[in-house]
């Protein structure tokens, strides 16, 4: 039966709205509508704070102590979906770091059948290498870093459903193979690259279409070699992952990165790894040892290694830096879901977009969720 969810404050995807109530029926937005012109005999809920479209994680690596690399079945991914709703997201992908042929068929075959079964949130996956420059590897394994082959093309364009993005260096592949990807409707993503900007053009013009965490795993922009960071800020139509945690990228740089390309280009991701929703001091990752500490996840070396950070934590960080709330609202809801060919279905609140959608208090912390509809 319908029903509105009244009392709250609405941000409905690009404005904040009093006095408004959202009516939801069959797992999606009926009406957004005035209170006073709520008919006399709807049911109501009433709902206290800030309601804005559910957020929306496009690297999630891990969440509730699972790693998806590790725990590569639908059970691992709904661990990870489940662990994620707590703080806000309502539609995610998985993340499959560098590792095997082997294994990565296994993740893509387990998130085959994840929505097959229709688990909450899950919106696809994401592979992130193998395909990626040593010089540029971060925490990932060299050893399994190869070039692209025939059967791998095969297992990335095989999910069949939901949506696929791929990470790579676009110096380690040849255009043909990002063309082939794209023509797949395979999202590609330039990430862990050392690539010039004329590569990065080339890329572009073959279906490249975004950067993964923009800035980290990446070679600086310098005045006479743009790399891949001046490429992405330049690129208008290019969309850019960025993390904001307060570790992997310094508050100006972010600040630069959001002005360049705008709320409407650069989308809030967490690069979350399994500590997240968990009192895991330490954990494994590929045979390494990684310790938390004060929200930052270090190999013994000292390298970054994902992220200890949820999506509501991103709202709150980058609305701390002085942007303003409804830019990082969109940015971890409406700009991920462009991108994902969503935004028709996802990242608002009005008439005919799926009811997800997440409630937040004044510190900007969540309260509740809703996916399609269904409260947690």
């Amino acid at each position: 039966m319908p029903h509105a969810l009244t009392g709250a404050r609405i941000f409905d995807g690009s404005r904040f709205l009093d006095g408004h109530a959202a009516i939801l029926e069959a797992g999606r937005i009926a009406a957004l509508v005035p209170e006073r012109d709520l008919p006399a005999d709807l049911g109501r809920e009433r709902v206290e704070g800030l309601l804005a479209p559910g957020f929306v994680d496009v690297q999630v690596n891990g969440g509730g102590g699972v790693l998806f690399n590790d725990t590569r079945t639908p059970d691992g991914i709904r661990a990870i979906a489940a662990a994620h709703r707590r703080f806000g997201t309502t539609g995610l992908l998985p993340t499959f770091i560098t590792d095997t042929r082997a294994r990565m068929e296994e993740a893509v075959e387990a998130m085959r059948e994840a929505l097959r079964t229709g688990i909450p949130g899950v919106l696809g996956i994401h592979c992130e290498g193998p395909f990626i420059n040593p010089e540029r590897k971060g925490v990932h394994d060299p050893a399994h870093m190869r070039p692209i082959e025939e059967e791998d093309l095969r297992i990335l364009t095989s999910l069949g459903t939901g949506r696929t993005l791929v990470t790579l260096a676009p110096e380690q592949v040849p255009m043909s193979a990002i063309r082939h990807l794209a023509a797949a409707g395979i999202l590609v993503c330039a990430g862990h690259t050392k690539a010039g900007a004329g590569v990065i053009g080339k890329a572009f013009r073959n279906g490249l279409t975004g950067f993964t965490h923009l800035f980290n795993a990446m070679p600086p922009m310098a005045g006479r070699e743009p790399g891949p960071v001046g490429a992405a800020l330049e690129a208008r139509d290019a969309f850019c992952g960025l993390i904001v945690d307060g570790h992997h990228v310094d508050d100006v740089s972010i600040r630069v990165a959001i002005r360049a390309k705008g709320a409407d280009r650069i989308m809030l991701v967490s690069d979350a790894m399994p500590s997240v929703c968990t009192d895991l001091t330490t954990f494994a990752l590929m045979g390494r040892t990684v310790t938390r500490a004060n929200g930052r996840l270090t190999t013994a070396e000292g390298t970054l290694a994902g992220c200890d950070l949820d999506m509501a934590s991103a709202v709150r960080n980058t609305a701390a830096l002085g942007i303003p709330l409804g830019d990082a609202l969109r940015m971890a809801s409406l700009t991920p879901a462009a991108y994902l060919g969503l935004d028709r279905d996802l990242g608002r609140i009005a008439p005919g977009y799926r009811a997800s959608l997440v409630l937040l208090d004044e510190a900007l912390r969540v309260q509740r969720t809703w996916i399609d509809g269904v409260a947690d």
